[in-house]
């Protein structure tokens, strides 16, 4: 059978489709390469993941209505959904883009799992942004998340409340990983990891907000697709008993990071000894949308799919800039490592 990777030319998306391909899966990929940050990342991406004779790609748009039906007679028996408008701060300059793609696009995936033949579950992305201004720490799958202070966070929180209404009306296996920070090879340029790492490199000064003392549970993307392909393959039953997150249908909902808040004034000191560069910094207020500090309570998940968090953040940092400075940085045009 096969499984469909949503967001496939994304980063968690390209790193869960290359893990499933590795373990003798066949793969569909579907990406919209949305020009939400450099399009040749995308590209690059799906050019490693299309070497695979087990990987096909669909460059189309989930959320526009009837796109799906493309997938039809493909035999897709697990769905795992990381398709998705990412990014806090951009939806407050963009909120129009983040209903099509994260509300829009997460119902077509609840409609095509519903009509799918051979489901047997599907894995979506939620964020840890739901927990939005929480001061409990760390954060538990059963705290309160009505008080998102993004709109990010709030439709994050919105698709796990469709999902819920899907798992009770047609009884449809779902689990909601709430991801915490996710960084490494292949990553995203709009997040600090990358951002930070590329201005020690050109020269140029890293703005950190609130002072840097922002703490924030930062997780190696390959801790992560352990974690994702774990609960992949342990779909939650339909037994009428209560699942993480309260529901008693076949859903239900995980935090998935690191367990462990990092400053990211500490951050920048690991990049600055792996990089041997010294970082300019400009302070800046916190932004709107933001939160001193996430910090995963993973009991649930360790209890029911064994994940255990395994790369401290020190040993994350070198892997990342190794790749980034010995493969990614080559391939951009006029600049080298110095």
């Amino acid at each position: 059978m096969t499984v469909l990777v949503t967001g496939a030319a994304g980063f968690i998306g390209f790193h869960v489709a290359a893990a499933l391909l590795a373990r003798g899966e066949a793969v569909v990929g579907v990406d919209c390469f949305t020009p939400y940050y450099d399009m040749a990342l995308k590209r690059a991406r799906a050019a490693e993941l299309l070497r695979h004779p087990g990987f096909r790609l669909l460059e189309l748009d989930f959320a526009e209505p009837g796109a799906l039906a493309a997938l039809e007679g493909t035999g897709i028996d697990r769905i795992v959904h990381l398709g998705a408008q990412p990014g806090v701060r951009h939806s407050i300059d963009n909120p129009l883009a983040y209903l099509h793609a994260n509300l829009a696009g997460h119902l077509a995936l609840l409609e095509f799992a519903r009509h799918a033949p051979a489901l047997r579950h599907m894995v979506y992305a939620s964020s840890s942004s739901v927990y939005g201004a929480n001061q409990r720490l760390p954060f538990a799958v059963e705290d309160r998340t009505d008080h998102p202070v993004s709109l990010y966070a709030a439709t994050k929180r919105a698709d796990e409340l469709m999902s819920e209404a899907y798992a009770h009306l047609y009884r449809i296996p779902l689990t909601g990983l709430r991801f915490f920070t996710v960084y490494g090879p292949w990553g995203r340029p709009d997040m600090a990891v990358w951002s930070f790492t590329e201005a020690l490199y050109d020269r140029r000064p890293i703005r950190l907000f609130a002072g840097g003392r922002l703490r924030r549970d930062f997780t190696f993307i390959d801790d992560i697709v352990t974690g994702v392909l774990a609960v992949l393959d342990r779909p939650p039953a339909d037994d009428g008993m209560a699942k993480p997150g309260g529901s008693v249908s076949p859903h239900a909902l995980y935090n998935i990071g690191n367990s462990r808040p990092e400053r990211v004034v500490d951050l920048v000191a690991l990049l600055e000894a792996e990089t041997g560069l010294s970082a300019m910094v400009e302070e800046a207020p916190m932004q709107p949308g933001d939160v001193e500090a996430t910090f995963a309570d993973v009991g649930p998940l360790a209890r029911d799919a064994g994940f255990r968090p395994a790369t401290p953040l020190a040993t994350g940092i070198a892997r990342w800039v190794g790749w980034y400075r010995d493969v990614w940085r080559p391939r951009i045009s006029g600049k080298g490592t110095g």
